[in-house]
């Protein structure tokens, strides 16, 4: 039986542009195409494959630490081509492998569909600005761009703290700094720790584990820094809540307070799967901080801020549904689609049947091959 060879899969994935490449026992290689999964065209893979695809990419520290941890995380450079981040597991005492594409492109404002509003916020002296969303919702390529317009148009010092690094930054009019936790520093807290003391202006923190790196990374954002986060969470408010939880009982009006002074604003996405060509889009909810939405979040009063977001298009905020609606109404994505990844799911799907239109069930059990033209219209020729 000829052996897999990783660089063909690697290669496979850049062809293809496909996000993702799961290795798993029992199942042949497989991508993540345009939100979907897809089998490659060879052969199933077993326990010995799985351990010589592991090692032709992981080094031997990542080898050490699978295992006695049983798991691994890192990132690696595929020549020139792109770069992987990289999680390694066991599973029923196999190993499993998912390699994520990390494109070596830094993409512009206009290419990911950022709001305007996010190029003057981030040019701000301090402040902390958060992108939240779930896993894969494309959190890491929306705080590249950013970081990419801060280092190509003003001179600051950017020192990001990542888990693995994923984009590379080359320095440009600023000088950028990248600190990989558990190769360079051993914890997100450490690091913010430590960085008040390299005189930086800008602070990425790749994410927002716990406690401790809440707390400094929200002192950070007071103390004359702008501080870029990222959190699991969806949606503007409830990730206030998110944050504010995080503290116990007796602290939390105390970072209510901070959080209305300290943050600028939240950039909440998720990323949907298009019908009118191959590919995805992103779906934004944005709230940027005034001094009406800094009352709110003061007064434990978060549950007033999606209606304040909805009456402040002016400063260029929008909701999620809002935003997901005319995704729909344009033809860029499903009924479907936008249902499922909207925060008000029954709302979105009256307006659809206002139009006349059926969100059915019964095309979501289809192939793909067979509900192509059907999904494009966005509506079902069956009723639900």
């Amino acid at each position: 039986m000829s052996s897999i060879q990783i660089d063909r899969l690697l290669d496979t994935v850049i062809k293809l542009g496909a996000s993702d490449l799961h290795l798993t026992v029992g199942r042949p290689p497989t991508l993540r195409l345009h939100g979907g999964l897809r089998n490659l065209q060879t052969k199933i893979l077993d326990s010995d494959d799985m351990v010589s695809l592991m090692k032709a990419i992981t080094s031997e520290r990542s080898q050490q630490e699978l295992q006695e941890e049983g798991g691994c995380d890192f990132g690696f450079a595929y020549g020139d081509a792109a770069r992987f981040r990289v999680s390694i597991f066991r599973q029923r005492g196999d190993l499993a492998i998912v390699c994520r594409q990390i494109p070596n492109r830094l993409l512009t404002f206009e290419q990911i569909g950022l709001p305007e509003m996010c190029r003057e916020l981030i040019r701000r002296p301090r402040g902390m600005f958060l992108v939240t969303g779930p896993t894969g919702s494309g959190k890491t390529t929306s705080l590249a761009t950013m970081i990419d317009f801060v280092n190509a148009n003003l001179d600051r010092h950017i020192v990001t703290m990542e888990d693995p690094i994923e984009y590379y930054h080359k320095h440009k009019k600023s000088i950028v700094n990248q600190r990989e936790v558990g190769n360079d520093v051993p914890s997100f807290a450490e690091a913010l720790r430590r960085v008040l003391r390299s005189d930086p202006d800008v602070i990425l923190v790749g994410e927002m584990r716990d406690l401790e790196t809440i707390e400094a990374a929200v002192r950070a954002a007071e103390t004359g820094h702008l501080v870029f986060a990222t959190l699991h969470t969806t949606g503007a408010a409830k990730t206030i809540d998110r944050v504010v939880d995080a503290f116990p009982q007796q602290q939390q009006n105390q970072i209510r307070v901070q959080l209305s002074t300290a943050l600028l604003a939240i950039l909440s996405q998720v990323l949907l799967t298009r019908v009118d060509q191959p590919g995805m889009v992103a779906g934004y909810e944005f709230l940027v901080v005034t001094p009406a939405i800094a009352n709110l979040i003061r007064d434990n009063k978060s549950f007033r801020i999606d209606s304040s977001i909805q009456t402040g298009k002016r400063f260029g905020m929008q909701l999620l549904d809002d935003h997901l609606w005319a995704l729909y109404s344009k033809g860029m994505i499903s009924a479907e689609e936008m249902i499922d990844k909207s925060k008000n799911p029954g709302d979105l799907r009256d307006k659809v049947h206002r139009l006349g239109r059926t969100v059915g069930r019964a095309e979501w059990d289809m192939d793909d091959s067979d509900m192509g033209d059907e999904k494009k219209g966005g509506a079902a020729s069956k009723s639900a």
